[in-house]
């Protein structure tokens, strides 16, 4: 099944050529609700939590994290995402270069303590911005092109502190009857990346929707007559969140904290 999209690659220019042609079907104008519903869980009692958001786009999440008293750190290719991040949300803010990254910008708002790098992310590191106590992956590993995700696993796991807790948002459908990206990226696949740095938890919860679901994928819609999935708890959570029609969510932290929730369409 994977093997369809395997060999699959998409550009940085093209993802840039997306945000000019405003095919954005992926970015949504409110908070994620599945970040809200778990925020309690993912904060867990502490304050001023740094948040990195890979590929963020224009995330409106990262302005209520902000108004919480968290700061923000994001990356994105696209500088007209970042633009109009800030435009959207009537932000100031001041553009600097990044001596590490060569070409690098940052935009930053420090009235919010939002800072977003203007740069490929492979080039992006710890030695840039340290560590962070939670990243929020809300549609990341699913645009990334398969070929990278180790490389991707690599990096996301270099940049989680020890109390780090990491939401993953992930979808499910038949990959031969979408090229992606989104990309599938199975439960499996997941536990390749991440499982060696997790422990695991005996909880697990199993949701399965019935009926005809419409999904936005970048302006092509899929029909789904059945999807179903199963929510486990690692050190790594994946949310599989109903803005992809999505059924259930699976949530890991480096204390293995079983949030045992399950999304259900609709709500």
């Amino acid at each position: 099944m994977l093997a369809v999209q395997a060999d699959r690659v998409v550009s940085l220019a093209e993802w840039e050529e997306r945000w000019q042609q405003n095919r954005i079907g992926f970015h949504r104008p409110h908070v994620n609700k599945l970040l809200e519903r778990n925020i309690k869980q993912v904060v867990n009692g502490r304050t001023g939590v740094r948040f990195f958001f890979p590929l963020c786009g224009k995330a409106v999440d990262m302005k209520w994290l902000a108004d919480m008293g968290h700061s923000v750190v994001g990356v994105e290719i696209a500088e007209k995402a970042i633009l109009q991040f800030y435009e959207d949300n009537n932000m100031s803010y001041a553009v600097e270069p990044v001596p590490s990254i060569p070409g690098a910008k940052v935009y930053k708002n420090v009235e919010k303590s939002i800072s977003i790098y203007h740069c490929d992310l492979y080039k992006f590191n710890s030695c840039v911005e340290g560590q962070f106590g939670a990243i929020w992956d809300r549609g990341s590993l699913v645009a990334i092109n398969p070929e990278d995700r180790e490389k991707y696993a690599s990096l996301l796991l270099s940049l989680m502190a020890e109390d780090c807790r990491y939401l993953l948002s992930t979808l499910l459908y038949n990959p031969e009857q979408h090229k992606g990206p989104p990309f599938l990226v199975p439960n499996e696949q997941i536990l390749a990346l991440f499982g060696e740095s997790s422990e695991s938890a005996a909880h697990k919860e199993t949701a399965t929707q019935e009926g005809r679901l419409r999904l936005n994928l970048d302006g092509d819609d899929l029909d789904r007559k059945r999807r179903s999935g199963v929510a486990f708890s690692l050190l790594i959570p994946r949310l599989d969140e109903r803005l992809w029609g999505g059924i259930c969510v699976h949530t890991v932290t480096q204390k293995c904290v079983n949030l045992d929730v399950v999304c259900t369409p609709g709500g």
